[in-house]
């Protein structure tokens, strides 16, 4: 089950990587953005100000940014240490996608938008069920 438990998280770890850097390329190149609406980029928004489309750009390509280096820190966790069993691994898994989970759910109450929790939730989802196959090793310690 250790076994199982790894190579989920490598996947999750992975995907997280692949979904960030599509977003630096999308702020970076003004690709279509699903958010905007089918087919459209920031810049068609009627109105939009070219500096206002500039920030937005630069705070998405920040937190993918962010993302991509989350990921990559999480793999190397992953890979190394979770792979070896340590137990400080296991907790500080779980405590970094609880606080992913619990900061991205915030958006809902603030910001009035669930747009990214589910994504979200869906991370947090496979990481716990990942955890849990491994969860033995709570045991031993």
């Amino acid at each position: 089950m250790k076994k199982v438990s790894w190579i989920l998280l490598v996947v999750v770890g992975v995907l997280t990587l692949i979904a960030s850097l599509g977003s630096v390329y999308v702020a970076l190149n003004q690709a279509p953005d699903g958010l905007v609406g089918p087919n459209q980029t920031l810049v068609d928004v009627p109105g939009a100000p070219a500096q206002v489309v500039r920030n937005i750009s630069a705070r998405r390509l920040t937190a993918a940014s962010y993302a991509a280096a989350f990921s990559l820190l999480f793999l190397a966790v992953v890979w190394f240490p979770y792979r070896r069993g340590e137990v400080w691994s296991w907790w500080t898994i779980l405590v970094t996608a609880l606080l992913l989970v619990l900061l991205t759910s915030a958006r809902v109450p603030a910001l009035g938008t669930s747009s990214g929790v589910v994504a979200a939730l869906i991370q947090f989802g496979l990481i716990v069920i990942a955890l849990l196959f491994d969860v033995k090793r709570l045991r031993k310690a």
